[in-house]
């Protein structure tokens, strides 16, 4: 019987959480949606508390997913009072996802306030980006304030990178060489170019609006567009609700954000589904080339996350699509944050273990 990890992933509609063993097996593994009204704590005290009260003798250590650790946090980080107050700094960096975060934190500190608790950051993966791929063309007094690119679903975009690094070894074949574009299509969607297991693109940028298209995210598009838009009258709110909630495959479709509702519309002619689909193709064909392009070539494609693991019609389109690449694998990588987090915990608290023995 090993020491477990308990992992509380915590997103702005969804929780997951699990219970992993010190061997990476899960004892225990299950999500649910959250509605608008939703008290997070009371929904923690009903459906986790009784999940983990067998194993409560087995807990060693907490882990949380924290959307977004700005500049500061770019590596696993053991809670500390100071370190939460910086994380409560770093709300306007991520409204929608950090304030869940702390709510899962706090909770879980007063359930099990012995037991260590641990960040682990959907941007850190991303401190590698060199400063070419980081930096926006803007001022020096706005680069000064920290707008610039970060970067997310870096969790997911380690655990594919570490799991396509093991592929390689076992077919006799250096990771080192590997040159690697992680697809994490999802209701978010990023890509990440991987060179030898260091992110050197990606993206998604200072917000996680950026980029491919999305449910209900609108993906990249002309600022001017936006300018426009505020010359019109439109508050910084109102944009903010028409580019997060209401664009995006919901705003192309004028259906949905579900990818499998659009593609069954698709199927019987509905002339914004089928608009849907073109547009995000179109548009993750581009930013695939453009991740080519920073590798400088590409060995693998990975695909993850809800629509890159099951949407089989997008996996051909896409080996089509990419027939001209020549000699690129496209794989399947299944999505597990909550794993990759219970790995990352174990392997910094050992060498916080470590550094204090040393």
């Amino acid at each position: 019987m090993g020491d477990l990890c308990l992992v509380i992933n915590l997103g702005s509609s969804s929780l997951k959480a699990a219970l992993v063993d010190s061997t990476g097996a899960f004892v225990w593994h299950e999500g649910r949606s959250l509605a608008k009204d939703d008290v997070l704590e009371d929904v923690l005290d009903s459906w986790l508390t009784p999940a983990i009260a067998p194993h409560g003798h087995r807990l060693q250590r907490i882990g949380h997913r924290v959307v977004h650790g700005g500049e500061r946090f770019t590596a696993p980080t053991l809670i500390t009072p100071e370190v939460e107050s910086r994380l409560t700094e770093l709300i306007p960096l991520a409204p929608l996802h950090n304030p869940p975060a702390l709510i899962g934190l706090a909770w879980a500190r007063q359930r099990a306030p012995d037991c260590p608790q641990w960040a682990c950051f959907d941007t850190a993966f991303h401190s590698s980006l060199p400063a070419a791929a980081s930096t926006y063309a803007i001022p020096q007094q706005l680069r000064g304030k920290g707008f610039r690119r970060f970067g997310f679903h870096g969790i997911n975009h380690q655990h594919v990178a570490e799991s396509v690094a093991e592929q390689w070894r076992q077919q006799g074949r250096d990771p080192a060489s590997l040159r690697l574009i992680s697809a994490h299509l999802g209701a978010g969607a990023s890509l990440a170019a991987i060179k030898g297991g260091i992110c050197i693109d990606t993206t998604m940028g200072f917000t996680p609006l950026e980029g491919l298209v999305m449910a209900t995210r609108s993906g990249s598009i002309d600022p001017g567009l936006l300018l426009e838009l505020m010359r019109e009258g439109y508050s910084a709110d109102a944009m903010a609700d028409i580019l997060q909630k209401d664009s995006g495959l919901k705003g192309l479709s004028g259906l949905s954000g579900d990818m499998r509702e659009i593609r069954a519309a698709a199927g019987n002619g509905h002339n914004g589904a089928i608009r849907a689909l073109n547009v995000f193709l179109h548009r993750l064909i581009q930013l695939l080339g453009a991740m080519a392009a920073s590798l400088r070539g590409v060995d693998v494609l990975a695909l993850t996350g809800g629509i890159g693991e099951h949407d089989l019609q997008l996996q051909n389109e896409l080996r089509q699509a990419l027939a001209w690449w020549g000699d690129v694998d496209v794989i399947v990588v299944p999505a597990d944050e909550e794993g990759m987090i219970a790995r990352l915990c174990q392997r910094h608290s050992t060498s916080v273990k470590s550094a204090a023995i040393g």
